[in-house]
């Protein structure tokens, strides 16, 4: 058992060590189960709590939060829009988002699926400084899906 100061006050009977902190009033807070005996301690459980949920708080704020962003081109797209769609994809990757590049097929462009293929290689080869290829393209429906996941230095 471990005392509201901070120091070991040492093993003793449930019972005692109830009545130690309803002395104080403060309640008895079991710190650690598993060990063997358990260890307890006298505190304000209100206030136990209370810093646990801050460091918790503060421990959710410094993760960073990885989205998807996803860019959107057709088979048959024109240089220019070809190259608006890559700055948007290497800015996205410099934020430290993955991106997802989809291939829209409309029509009969679904039976050339070597185009969306080199569209995406392209894509991959444009951006090799930044990411790397988390899943290759794949055709989902009507759609060729990439995944690009930012490169971690």
């Amino acid at each position: 058992m471990i005392g509201q100061d901070g120091k070991q006050l040492g093993i003793m009977p449930i019972e005692d060590a109830l009545k130690k902190a309803a002395e104080y009033n403060l309640d008895l807070v079991a710190v650690s189960i598993n060990a063997n005996p358990p260890v307890c301690r006298i505190m304000d459980f209100g206030k136990y709590r209370f810093e646990q949920s801050k460091r918790e708080k503060e421990a959710r704020k410094k993760q960073k939060q990885i989205t998807i962003k996803e860019v959107k081109v057709r088979p048959n797209i024109d240089e220019h829009d070809y190259q608006v769609k890559l700055r948007n994809a290497r800015r996205f990757l410099q934020s430290g988002n993955k991106v997802k590049a989809t291939v829209m097929f409309r029509g009969r462009e679904i039976t050339h699926p070597q185009l969306g293929h080199r569209l995406l290689d392209r894509i991959a080869a444009d951006v090799t400084d930044l990411a790397q290829v988390e899943r290759f393209p794949k055709v989902e429906g009507r759609n060729m899906v990439m995944i690009l996941a930012p490169k971690t230095n």
